[in-house]
């Protein structure tokens, strides 16, 4: 063995030695499962954090949008939410869109809406509420609201609300896909809450379009 083979033996072998200590791989440079499943969260929350961080415009909602809403007689139009779609949103399986406590923007229940809510108990016995939904198309429904408490595997929980009951129709009808970024509005009519669903798809210059 020449001195270049043995420099490159040596370096091969440091690689390798980092990748098993610091990255996870085993001695024959493979990933184990439980790994590989960590690297694809870590890589679809990054995927996700960067459509947050993306610099866009100021949130608004689509003019098609406004005009149908004004038609309705609705006022008080708020965004809820604008979120990356994880698998679980749009599963079969799963059946709702989740809205975390910590991505809401801005309150959009009426404090006896809250109480009502925070009324029932965890998942099939919570309350819920029926409200209307406009989606991208600008079709109108009816889908429930409701609050989950999602315990973690530490024992902890996470508060949302979602939207159950009809969401499998609306994510299979609108094509809903995983890492699409999706926003939720607010308004009332005759100070009963509505919803409208906005699809907004990313452009390369990291600025978005709503459609």
């Amino acid at each position: 063995m020449d001195v270049v083979d043995g420099e490159m033996k040596i370096e091969k072998e440091y690689d390798q030695g980092f990748r098993v200590e610091h990255e996870g791989y085993d001695h024959q440079g493979r990933l184990p499962e439980s790994s590989k499943i960590k690297k694809k969260k870590q890589k679809m929350a990054t995927r996700c954090d960067q459509q947050y961080t993306t610099p866009s415009l100021p949130p608004d909602l689509p003019i098609k949008f406004r005009k149908r809403i004004r038609a309705l007689g609705g006022s008080d139009i708020a965004l809820v939410i604008q979120k990356c779609l994880f698998k679980t949103d749009v599963s079969s399986g799963h059946i709702r869109l989740s809205i975390p406590f910590n991505q809401i923007r801005q309150t959009f229940l009426t404090p006896q809406a809250t109480e009502f809510l925070n009324s029932g108990d965890n998942k099939k016995k919570c309350s819920e509420m029926e409200v209307m939904l406009i989606e991208p198309s600008l079709h109108r429904g009816t889908i429930s609201l409701k609050k989950w408490e999602m315990k973690k595997a530490s024992g902890s929980a996470t508060s949302m609300y979602v939207l159950v009951g009809q969401w499998n129709s609306v994510a299979w009808r609108i094509t809903l896909r995983e890492d699409e970024t999706v926003q939720l509005w607010s308004f009332r009519i005759n100070s009963k809450l509505c919803l409208a669903l906005v699809k907004r798809k990313a452009k390369s210059n990291g600025y978005f379009i709503k459609f």
